[in-house]
């Protein structure tokens, strides 16, 4: 792939022009070692090169490889949203987002694998930028190459990025609406399980969220997730006694959904190659709605 850019600073290096646009030192050994180049004005050269203002940069990036430990999997891929540098798909409940030791098939990452294997893109790895748990379903984020997934770190494009969650819990005097801002870290008996602490081990983190339905005793919460600490939505209701129907590690159990109550059903995020904010959408599946019948 190439991306092109104007420098805008007289005698800034190539190097340091690239790196405000995103590029990586990482990635610009790739394109010296890997098979890349660097043009000014159309004349190859190399990182440290000096630049006149506006003197116009091409980086041609070099394809990224198969992982051959990445098995792919043939399973029909829900697209949401899809252009050149990023993908946006359904995840379903009870699939990992990604593959563990032993458990080397059967996560998204295995999906998405065989997706772009059978789209023959140029491209081969697979660049997760947002997860979810293996119960919880809903979007999931992924970048098509690294330069994506890069921009997507730097805090002028991931803080354009929301996201929003259903959630069911018990309607038990629950507010209209409220924000949760309270640490969360690992708990110290558990390589798994998170809790609200206050120590140097918790990091910060914030939830805001409205009812937006009350029946059949449930609340029906609409989730905005400022901060993507492990669990941390589970936790906070928790912490607070709503625990997440369905979510037998916090608090909740099976008695009425065979999982956790929680749907990633809202994603936006400022498009880094088209200036453009990018919406998706994605229903409730119908365990969670049976639940408000």
């Amino acid at each position: 792939m190439q991306f092109a850019f104007r420098n805008e600073i007289e005698g800034s290096m190539v190097k340091s022009m690239l790196s405000r646009h995103g590029i990586s030192r990482r990635l610009l050994t790739k394109v010296k070692f890997d098979g890349g180049k660097i043009t000014v004005n159309g004349q190859e050269k190399n990182a440290i090169y000096r630049l006149e203002k506006d003197d116009l940069v091409t980086v041609t990036v070099p394809d990224e490889p198969d992982n051959e430990k990445l098995i792919p999997d043939d399973f029909p891929l829900n697209v949401l949203f899809e252009d050149d540098h990023y993908l946006v798909v359904e995840k379903p409940a009870g699939k990992p987002s990604i593959t563990g030791s032993l458990h080397p098939t059967g996560a998204m990452s295995n999906a998405v694998k065989g997706y772009i294997s059978q789209k023959n893109y140029a491209n081969q790895t697979v660049h997760i930028i947002t997860r979810l748990d293996r119960d919880t379903s809903g979007i999931m984020f992924l970048a098509k190459h690294r330069y994506a997934h890069a921009l997507m770190n730097q805090h002028k494009f991931r803080d354009t990025m929301e996201k929003r969650y259903f959630a069911i819990v018990n309607d038990q005097d629950l507010p209209d609406s409220g924000r949760i801002d309270l640490p969360i870290g690992r708990r110290d008996d558990s390589i798994i399980q998170r809790q609200v602490r206050f120590d140097e081990k918790a990091k910060d983190a914030l939830t805001s969220y409205v009812v937006a339905e009350r029946k059949n005793d449930l609340a029906l919460l609409d989730i905005i997730l400022h901060t993507g600490r492990t669990h941390q939505i589970r936790v906070h209701f928790s912490h607070f006694g709503y625990p997440l129907i369905g979510d037998d590690l916090y608090g909740g159990n099976h008695d009425l959904i065979s999982r956790q109550a929680l749907h990633c059903h809202h994603l936006q995020f400022l498009n880094p190659f088209t200036d453009e904010m990018v919406h998706v959408e994605l229903d409730m599946p119908e365990d969670m709605k049976n639940l408000l019948k």
